[in-house]
């Protein structure tokens, strides 16, 4: 099973399209650093944390040298946050893994580091591809993510994805 280390972008705006049980269901190990867990997901109360955890979230604890590595990272790459930082020491430490983040300057270093990277639409459509949400919801989902100002999605890509859903 492959690895799919997340930032908490992605869970965030997966719990705001109400896919967030749904995406942990996908076939793949998800895992998250343990300091983005606790200080990013601010608005989860414990109960939804536990829910997390319970459907197979893992929350992983960083060895040493990753915390080094982190920061090393965070030194070369200043525009990356702390946890960006940590989430990257994370995948990093996964030959094969998969990083799933928003965030372009994480996406960018991954990418440069050859670790495999998506984002929130392709978790919609390896949800779609998996079968276990119709299209219509997915396209529902994607519309209201689409109107949410907090949320940063490739509007190109979004539109693509909402109309192919809609031919569906």
């Amino acid at each position: 099973m492959r690895i799919v280390v997340s930032d908490s972008s992605c869970i965030i705006d997966l719990r705001k399209a109400s896919l967030l049980d749904v995406f942990l269901k996908l076939p793949y190990e998800i895992l998250i650093p343990n300091t983005l867990f606790e200080e990013e997901l601010l608005k989860f109360t414990e109960v939804q944390k536990r829910a997390l955890i319970k459907g197979g979230l893992k929350v992983i604890d960083l060895p040493g040298e990753r915390v080094l590595r982190a920061q090393q990272v965070i030194r070369t790459a200043p525009r990356l946050s702390v946890n960006d930082g940590f989430a990257f020491a994370l995948a990093e430490s996964y030959p094969g893994c998969i990083l799933l983040t928003g965030d372009g300057y994480l996406r960018d270093l991954a990418t440069t580091h050859k670790i495999e990277v998506h984002g929130l639409l392709w978790v919609v459509d390896e949800i779609h591809q998996h079968k276990l949400r119709a299209a219509d919801i997915l396209c529902a989902a994607l519309r209201l993510l689409a109107n949410d100002p907090a949320v940063r999605l490739p509007q190109r890509e979004l539109a693509a994805l909402i109309k192919r859903f809609e031919n569906l």
